[in-house]
């Protein structure tokens, strides 16, 4: 625990998480807009044809090393000043669902034009608020001085978010371990399934030392999109997205778990 910080104390009673949990499902079962009208169990089709459009969103990827950059900055700002680390993470994952919420959440697709995932802005919009507020109150504390084997044999799910080895061809995607991508890759920071992990992450590393309900949120609404996204395997085409979406179903299931264990719970 960080010197001059204690762990958040929680001031949210047990039934306010299934109430919060009941709630993601609602927002993330949220039809999409589409506007060309389509019947409602084309629902995945359309949500995959906005994933496919904003795969590598212009003007946006030319930010890309931004978001690798800036997260680097992170981790030695939480080796090196970790009294300041965990407002300015906060600050910077809710920052991130912003841009996220507008990049990935909406786009113009060939068959259903202009499509507004409404389930993934909503959602990036109650994190960015969240973490936003966390930021504001400074509840969160992290370090890098206390690391232990366990969270080194996480490390390499966030790296592999991190590093999003991936390449478009055609309509399919392949995977691409050009050591370039470790700090260009546009699918980290702007898209929620590949940023996710990584901040998952660096919340677990904090533990206890998070408030509680912004925690759990955050981890059960990575597993719903973890779930979701298994379904990539079944696409000869696409098996490298699922492949890649590992990361973000396995660190939500230790976060969760890890909420039983580590963080009170009324």
């Amino acid at each position: 625990m960080l010197a001059g910080h204690a762990a958040p104390k929680a001031h949210t009673y047990r039934w306010v998480y299934p109430l919060a949990y009941g709630l993601l499902l609602i927002i993330f079962f949220l039809p999409p807009y589409a506007e060309k009208p389509y019947a409602p169990q084309e629902t995945s089709n359309v949500i995959n044809a906005l994933l496919r459009a904003t795969a590598e969103p212009e003007p946006y990827t030319i930010l890309s090393p931004l978001f690798h950059l800036a997260t680097l900055a992170l981790i030695a700002l939480m080796a090196w000043r970790p009294t300041y680390a965990g407002r300015v993470l906060a600050a910077y994952m809710g920052l991130n669902y912003v841009v996220i919420g507008w990049v990935q959440g909406q786009g113009v697709t060939d068959i259903y034009g202009y499509v507004v995932h409404t389930g993934n802005v909503v959602a990036c919009a109650l994190l960015a608020i969240i973490w936003l507020s966390v930021a504001v109150q400074n509840r969160l504390s992290i370090s890098l001085r206390e690391l232990d084997w366990r969270h080194y044999a996480l490390a390499p799910l966030a790296l592999l978010a991190f590093w999003s080895p991936v390449a478009l061809t055609g309509s399919a995607v392949q995977p691409d371990f050009n050591p370039m991508l470790l700090l260009t890759s546009p699918a980290y920071g702007l898209s929620y399934c590949l940023t996710t992990p990584v901040f998952l992450f660096f919340l677990i590393i904090a533990l206890p030392n998070v408030p509680p309900l912004a925690y759990r949120v955050t981890a059960f609404n990575a597993l719903l999109y973890g779930l979701i996204n298994m379904t990539w395997w079944f696409d000869p085409a696409m098996w490298w997205m699922g492949f890649l979406h590992v990361p973000l179903l396995a660190l939500s299931i230790v976060a969760l778990v890890l909420a039983r264990r580590r963080l009170p719970v009324a």
